[in-house]
């Protein structure tokens, strides 16, 4: 396997650390004036999110961590896991619920989402920017109510619950952020 040393550790560079995977974030190479030289680098642990600093000295090494990138495409889910296959050599993934956390409430089947692979294991899963769902159940807004720059809320095709504006109604389709969970425009 390939390793760095320290001075060669860059921005976006996936190095092992404490035997998991993690992403550089930034890095500084610092020669005082009395000593050794060292590396100040920020980064970000891949398996749980937590962001570490660590100096080192110039001569520590790394090995290299087996991270790819990869769109996925969702399939189903059942009680344990989500499965998704690869687009071109039709490969399957299961990924556990765990993993995939808070995006859970976006999968919807046929979904391009993009995968982190750690030694071919999923250990990211991000759906897309924006998707497009449709309103199934939401309260009509009243004649008065566009005073106010208000909104009311609207349940979704895939169930998540938001808040969108009121000259919206039931059966019509609309561009969500899934990073944020708030409505963008309607789609026509």
């Amino acid at each position: 396997m390939f390793s760095y040393s320290s001075n060669d550790l860059r921005s976006g560079l996936k190095i092992i650390f404490d035997n998991e995977p993690c992403a550089i974030e930034s890095s500084e190479f610092i020669k005082p004036g009395k000593g050794q030289s060292f590396v100040r680098v920020k980064m970000r642990r891949l398996l749980t999110g937590t962001r570490i600093e660590k100096t080192f000295k110039s001569t520590d090494s790394f090995k290299c961590a087996d991270v790819t990138e990869t769109d996925l495409i969702y399939l189903y889910h059942d009680h344990y896991f989500y499965y998704f296959m690869h687009p071109e050599n039709f490969e399957h993934f299961q990924v556990n619920q765990k993993t995939i956390g808070e995006s859970s409430k976006w999968m919807q089947t046929n979904l391009i989402c993009n995968v982190t692979l750690w030694n071919g294991l999923p250990i990211i899963v991000q759906p897309p920017k924006f998707i497009e769902l449709k309103i199934i159940k939401t309260d009509l807004g009243l004649k008065g109510d566009t005073v106010n720059n208000s909104s009311k809320v609207a349940t979704l095709s895939n169930g998540a619950v938001i808040k969108v504006p009121f000259f919206l109604k039931i059966g019509e389709i609309i561009k969500v952020d899934t990073r944020s969970g708030e409505y963008v425009s309607r789609v026509k």
